[in-house]
């Protein structure tokens, strides 16, 4: 039988959420014999405090690419990470981008990706506020027009994805990953009234829980 060919997925990631949102999907790349990651960080949020301790954490291996595209404002930032992910994306060459959530390194790394022809997996997607007003929403909206293949976290984002003219056959709901990570995390997690105790002595944590 002849063996079915690796497939590349380039994992884009510059921010807190995102880093939340791609751990456990990191993990499931890594258990595949037939799919192969690569993460690639844009430096979106970049101090210690904001970058380090997540993937240290959250258990997220180190990029494999970081751009180090640092602050600005959503134009500046999202105009750095293009220029900066075409080389990326050209080569090697990716079989797909998968991009989280909704922040400015999603839309821009879709942008890229769409631009090259290469397919876009976006998870979280069909998500909607319906208030233009905010940069996120700007960005899920593009981000959806622009990907292949649609993973949102509840059923009733495929209807706000069919409302804007895209297929539900693009469409799958697969879950929250925010979930997977959340139960990765609960065997290191401090309860409560341990927390409390430490913080507070003086209070009795039967009472405030």
């Amino acid at each position: 039988m002849t063996k079915k060919p690796t497939l590349h997925i380039d994992c884009i990631v510059g921010t807190r959420p995102n880093f939340v949102k791609i751990a456990p999907i990191m993990r499931a790349l890594a258990s595949s014999d037939r799919l192969k990651g690569r993460l690639i960080h844009t430096g979106q949020h970049y101090d210690a405090g904001m970058n380090d301790v997540f993937f240290e954490e959250l258990g997220i291996p180190k990029p494999d690419v970081n751009l180090e595209i640092g602050s600005g404002s959503a134009p500046t930032q999202m105009a750095r990470i293009i220029a900066g992910l075409e080389p990326v994306f050209t080569s090697p060459r990716p079989d797909m981008v998968l991009v989280v959530g909704d922040v400015n390194s999603t839309l821009a790394a879709a942008i890229v990706a769409s631009q090259l022809h290469i397919p876009v997996v976006h998870v979280e997607a069909g998500l909607r506020s319906y208030d233009r007003a905010m940069p996120e929403e700007l960005n899920r909206v593009v981000t959806d027009q622009l990907s292949s293949l649609l993973l949102v976290t509840e059923p009733p984002a495929i209807g706000n994805l069919v409302k804007e003219g895209i297929d539900a056959k693009r469409a799958v709901f697969v879950g929250n990953v925010m979930i997977d990570t959340l139960h990765h995390s609960l065997k290191r997690a401090v309860p409560a009234a341990q927390t409390i105790k430490a913080m507070a002595p003086t209070i009795d944590p039967d009472v405030v829980i």
